[in-house]
């Protein structure tokens, strides 16, 4: 026979703590030490305490003062807490972090003005203390039928659950109450451990031949395991210890699974396992056992740890909520981890980091933080692991990863895992940054460069590691870099002169008159700093360490364009761009410009070119001549229609023939011009 235990099974959070409480109180030797009720539901462990001299009692109004009282998990109202204090009492509350979550949600939805609806049973000692913070005013429902009889109204109402009842019922509730109440809010406040344990429960009677359930007669979330096990496995039974295992015949049982309610302690678990393996003649369980009963004492003393202050322990979470982790340490009293001291990430999100039952390694900072509870810290234990990770990274010249959080005199503040590096101004990059603002909350990729371990101070260069890198790229790029090679590269900088390009960590420079075939004042018209683009290599000198680089393309060139489109005595539309002595330079389009002879604008001798042309202008042209290769084209106004400085017919004939000699000279001539004597006329204009 097999025997299948939950995991889940046994004391809950709240329970343990309220169990861990009165015992840390007997341990002390403290006298007068009452519970306000049983403090859990088992009457072994209840009869033990009593046989310690805890005392469970229902009415505080007969106890003399400097008593100690323990407020159980279930916890009380508000007029509970108030006679505890003007009795002079001692409180000890151990009242489960999920409830107390509760009753401040019901008193700030009450002082809201909204109408409390508890989803539980209105007799159980939880739901009657969460009631007492509405001031007794709830609704209190035990599931769907109830919420039935509910009259419908326009009144703001907030649903709460007891942290037992089962998700089923919760659901069917809230469908009722929706219908019910237009204004309606809700708060889903089962308890995680409790869905948890009836979750696994639910799954292991479904595939189980017999099902035991182990916890107090009177315990609700006992009962309610039982009930959901019954639904799957109608060989189900509820025992409160070993001696309650009924007189079956386990012969044709193939496996067998055992569960137990939040107040069942470990050892009575322990008990029944150890009961089924005698009967099934299987290998005997360790329990701990005087005259053939069980040791209780000895149970609670061997179910606790020893810890100490600076002490680095393993610990299993067993619940959270905004503000603190609870995590049980085997200690009699059960550790808080404060949401700050939890992970160094100043936003993470709990509900993201942790599930129920994780195993945590922490470190023990108090171990009574004025409240009973062992502080821990599971940041420390990460900032220790994370230095001795700084360290190797120091010690191995490894980059590490981290994140700039602020700007400070003199450089950067980086912090990885937790842990602050300093980065002066000059380590920042490997180029000169005016605001260092540009690097904040920005991932940064450093080398440990200094380091002091009696100080705890580290110095960091990300400089380094760039200029590493670049050297690495650099070396690859000068391998394979050869004329015409097309290349990828990242715009650094730009000058009057052009722009810097990064094409593996080699700079490269693209002259303004390589950025466009069009004219360009500044590289910035064509480019941005930090563009991706691609180049191609013009020339380089390896010795010089310079790259010139093209970035306008062939198919680009409106020269190429202009041979397909334009032809000898073609009349084009141009526009005079500026002057010479020797004639007008015309756009024909973007890029494509071309000389007008001073002789081939009038049928008149000029003196100057202004004298009937102004910049500009758009006129007529027909084209005289093409030369692609040397990018001129040159071009007549007067073949079209000639411009006269005061625009009178001049038909002197005697002159004629000289002129037209004269006009084939300057028309050669113009053919003739170099670049730079339009550049030189160009300037002296």
């Amino acid at each position: 026979m097999e025997i299948i235990v939950a995991k889940s099974a046994g004391f809950c959070f709240g329970v343990n703590n309220a169990v861990k409480t009165v015992y840390s109180i007997l341990e002390e030797q403290k006298d007068s030490v009452y519970t306000l009720g049983p403090i859990i539901h088992n009457t072994q462990v209840v009869e033990y305490l009593e046989s310690k001299g805890i005392k469970a009692i229902n009415n505080i109004e007969d106890l003399k003062p400097n008593g100690y009282v323990v407020i159980r998990a279930h916890g009380v109202t508000p007029e509970i807490y108030k006679k505890i204090k003007d009795k002079g009492l001692v409180l000890e509350d151990a009242t489960c972090p999920y409830v107390k979550k509760i009753h401040t949600l019901v008193k700030e939805r009450y002082e809201d003005g909204y109408r409390i609806i508890i989803v539980g049973d209105k007799n159980h000692p939880e739901v009657i203390g969460i009631n007492g913070w509405c001031n007794n005013s709830a609704f209190i429902v035990n599931g769907a039928g109830e919420a039935q009889n509910l009259i419908k109204t326009d009144e703001r109402v907030c649903v709460v659950a007891q942290t037992t009842i089962t998700a089923e019922t919760w659901d069917k509730t809230n469908e009722i109450l929706k219908e019910k109440f237009k204004n309606y809010m809700k708060f889903d406040t089962i308890c995680n451990a409790t869905a948890k344990r009836q979750d696994e429960a639910k799954e292991i009677a479904k595939k189980v031949d017999m099902m035991i359930i182990i916890g107090g007669e009177k315990s609700s979330n006992t009962q309610k395991l039982y009930d959901i096990c019954k639904m799957h496995c109608d060989f189900t039974f509820k025992v409160e210890t070993a001696g309650d295992l009924p007189p079956v015949d386990i012969k044709n049982i193939k496996n067998v699974g055992i569960s137990a309610g939040a107040s069942t302690p470990d050892w009575v678990i322990e008990e029944v396992i150890k009961k089924m393996s005698e009967l099934n003649n299987q290998e005997k369980v360790d329990v701990k056992e005087k005259n053939g009963d069980i040791d209780f004492a000895d149970a609670f003393e061997g179910s606790f740890v020893r810890i100490q202050a600076g002490e680095t322990v393993k610990g299993k979470i067993i619940g959270f909520n905004s503000n603190e982790i609870f995590v049980d340490l085997g200690y009699k009293a059960d550790g808080i981890i404060p949401v700050e001291e939890y992970s160094y990430e100043p936003d993470v999100k709990i509900e993201d980091e942790i599930k129920i039952g994780d195993e945590i390694v922490v470190l023990v900072e108090t171990i009574n933080d004025g409240e009973g509870n062992v502080k821990l810290s599971k940041r420390k234990v990460d900032a220790q692991k994370n230095w001795d990770e700084v360290v190797d990274a120091y010690k191995n010249k490894t980059p590490i990863d981290a994140l700039v959080k602020e700007i400070v005199k003199g450089g950067l503040i980086a912090s990885y895992k937790g842990i602050d590096i300093f980065v002066p101004a000059s380590q920042a990059s490997d180029r000169f940054v005016k605001d260092l603002n540009v690097f904040l909350k920005k991932d940064i990729v450093l080398r440990i460069i200094e380091f002091n371990e009696k100080r705890r101070k580290l110095v960091g260069s990300a400089r380094v590691v760039i200029e590493e890198e670049k050297a690495e790229l650099a070396k690859a790029t000068w391998e394979t870099i050869e004329i015409g090679k097309t290349c990828k590269g990242i715009v650094k900088s730009l000058t009057n002169f052009g722009a810097f390009v990064d094409i593996g960590g080699v700079d490269g420079l693209i002259h303004i008159s390589e950025l466009s075939w069009s004219r360009v004042k500044h590289p910035s018209e064509v480019l941005t700093v930090g563009d991706n683009v691609e180049v191609h290599i013009l020339e380089f000198n390896k010795e010089k360490n310079k790259i010139s680089l093209g970035y306008r393309k062939t198919e680009d060139n409106p020269w190429y364009i202009a041979e397909q489109k334009y032809n000898t005595g073609d009349i084009v539309n141009v526009k005079v761009l500026r002057f010479a002595s020797f004639g007008a330079f015309v756009e024909l389009e973007p890029g494509v410009d071309g000389l007008v002879h001073i002789s081939q604008i009038s049928n008149r001798r000029l003196e100057k070119v202004s004298d009937v042309l102004e910049i500009g202008m758009e006129v007529d042209a027909q084209i005289l001549e093409i030369d692609i290769e040397n990018k001129k084209i040159s071009l007549s106004i007067k073949e079209v229609e000639p411009l006269d400085p005061e625009g009178d017919n001049w038909d002197d004939s005697d002159e004629k023939p000289n002129r037209a000699a004269d006009e084939q000279n300057e028309h050669r001539e113009d053919m003739d011009i170099t670049l730079g004597d339009m550049l030189s006329e160009s300037n002296k204009i």
